[in-house]
């Protein structure tokens, strides 16, 4: 599955992420190509990833088997309308979304009956920690193989069976790792309260984060009884905890989980 050529159109952090994942899982370089208005991050992937970059679009998708659309969503509609009508031909070919908030049908009003896939990873996927959101549209079963070949590199890999669930896995794995990075920012104001200086502070939370989550991976106990193991009765942890609860952390997590929801479905309307 490595021979597919993939044209990256857009180069910001999250066709980054994908590129350096898929080049660090073995993709060969010389199969993936960026294309962007912006030369100076043209330059960092080619330095970062031995990748071919060009300014050009049109360059970029007709050499190409699979595009990747990783421009903002506002910007979507032209770059499509654009790329349809300076190159027909590749409505014939694979076309994988990055971009937040389009549904497939606005695609499909921009390029023709394309077969598409719509893609939501998260940025801990630069380091293949990632979970990426898929659903897809009209692709066979090669075509589907492959995007999951794509990602394979991210971490992940959740495919979704109706496009609404889109909004959901935003919610739960696209904007969470901001969730746990303000929490974790929120630890370390506190532990430098106590004395600690900002670097063993930021460091001492992150490697409890992370011994936590791979503590949970490893293990068949829900996070609750995880929870509850290291919380005794009338202890300090029973102490914070009880604090947490009593302020309302559940709610908080929740109104915010659909609050994003939210607005992933009133971006969706915009298109």
């Amino acid at each position: 599955m490595n021979d597919n050529t993939v044209a990256f159109i857009g180069a910001g952090n999250m066709a980054r992420c994908v590129i350096a994942a898929m080049v660090n899982n073995g993709y060969p370089s010389k199969n993936i190509i960026a294309a962007n208005r912006s030369q100076p991050k043209l330059t960092a992937l080619a330095a970062d990833y031995a990748i071919e970059t060009t300014l050009d679009n049109i360059h970029a998708v007709v050499q190409a088997d699979v595009i990747v659309l990783a421009v903002k969503p506002q910007m979507m509609q032209q770059l499509c309308e654009n790329l349809i009508a300076q190159a027909p031909e590749i409505a014939d070919k694979l076309f994988v979304t990055l971009a937040a908030g389009i549904p497939v049908s606005r695609y499909k009003d921009w390029l023709g009956n394309v077969r598409i896939v719509r893609s939501m990873p998260n940025t801990p996927s630069l380091v293949s920690l990632g979970v990426t959101g898929l659903f897809a549209s009209d692709c066979s079963n090669y075509e589907k193989a492959f995007t999951d070949h794509m990602f394979s590199g991210t971490g992940l890999n959740v495919w979704l069976d109706d496009e609404a669930k889109i909004d959901h896995i935003i919610a739960v794995t696209g904007s969470s790792p901001a969730y746990f990075f303000y929490f974790m920012q929120s630890m370390q104001q506190v532990a430098e309260e106590l004395g600690f200086d900002a670097e063993q502070a930021k460091k001492m939370v992150a490697q409890t984060a992370l011994g936590a989550a791979t503590m949970a991976l490893g293990s068949e106990h829900s996070f609750a009884d995880l929870r509850a193991q290291v919380t005794s009765k009338g202890g300090t942890t029973h102490e914070a905890v009880t604090t947490f609860a009593n302020q309302g952390l559940e709610k908080m997590v929740s109104d915010a989980m659909y609050a994003a929801i939210k607005r992933a479905q009133e971006m969706a309307q915009s298109f």
